[in-house]
């Protein structure tokens, strides 16, 4: 996918979410472990309800991976499912790979060529060698871990070399690997007084921002500072919707919290024309 259509999908919907399949095995309803793939049967329902309201569906592998053999099957059902049904949706494997090249090299081949997920994670801080073979693939996108939500990135990101933060430092060296076309950057959704230093950075990269809804970012504090003419965000929120109830219903508890995040998408939208 290009960007190009991320941002037609963004209008035409008036929505710049993303929804995490985070799918917890554990959290999932327990009427669904009679199911023949319990993961699937959720993911499907969840997808059923929801791609209305979303751009993006994010799936962060390891909770396919911990599953073994059963949750590549089930991560593989579910990515072919949007790209048969909702080919306009954009697909992320939260998967933060990042090794030397040779290696590299065989992650973007699974998650490109064999899934067919339309960007990757990266983790970029073994340097330009071990993101450039995922930047190779025509029509597909490398998310870089910029600025991450959580709370440990003050130990690493946050620390100064030089007077500058390192994560700033990996996005200045970064920026000129690709282009924004075919890189976006994570910047976590909990640190908004960092968001604009980063658009002086990277004016035209898609922001991917983890962290609204039950890790407490709040959306209209990011959207301040991150937002450019082509909306250049992926606001992603995961527990908070797919957890939403635990019943019969949990795919419809999941549309009503997707639809309050994509009306106040909406409004935020509205406000900046």
């Amino acid at each position: 996918m290009k960007v190009k259509d991320l941002i037609y999908q963004i209008n035409s919907k008036s929505s710049f979410l993303c929804i995490g399949l985070d799918t917890d095995i554990s959290k999932i309803p327990k009427f669904l472990l009679d199911e023949e793939d319990p993961i699937f049967s959720f993911n499907k329902s969840i997808i059923d309800k929801t791609n209305k309201y979303c751009v993006a569906y994010k799936l962060n592998t390891a909770f396919y991976e911990s599953l073994g053999t059963q949750g590549w099957i089930s991560m593989g059902k579910t990515i072919d499912y949007i790209n048969d049904n909702f080919p306009e949706l954009f697909t992320i494997a939260d998967a933060k790979r990042g090794d030397i090249g040779n290696t590299s090299k065989m992650y973007a081949q699974t998650f490109f060529a064999k899934m067919n997920f339309d960007s990757v994670t990266i983790n970029p801080y073994m340097g330009s060698d071990s993101v450039k073979p995922f930047l190779e693939f025509e029509n597909k996108i490398s998310i870089l871990l910029g600025l991450t939500s959580n709370t440990g990135a003050k130990d690493i990101q946050l620390k100064k070399i030089n007077n500058e933060h390192v994560f700033i430092e990996m996005i200045k060296s970064s920026m000129v690997w690709g282009n924004e076309d075919n890189m976006m950057y994570v910047v976590g959704a909990t640190k908004p007084q960092y968001i604009e230093k980063i658009r002086e950075l990277i004016p035209n990269h898609f922001l991917l921002m983890p962290g609204v809804g039950a890790q407490g970012g709040d959306l209209k504090e990011i959207c301040k500072y991150a937002l450019n003419d082509n909306i250049g965000i992926l606001v992603n929120s995961s527990r908070s919707i797919i957890y939403a109830s635990n019943d019969e219903k949990f795919a419809n508890s999941a549309a009503i919290e997707a639809v309050k995040l994509q009306k106040q998408m909406k409004t935020i939208m509205f406000e900046e024309k």
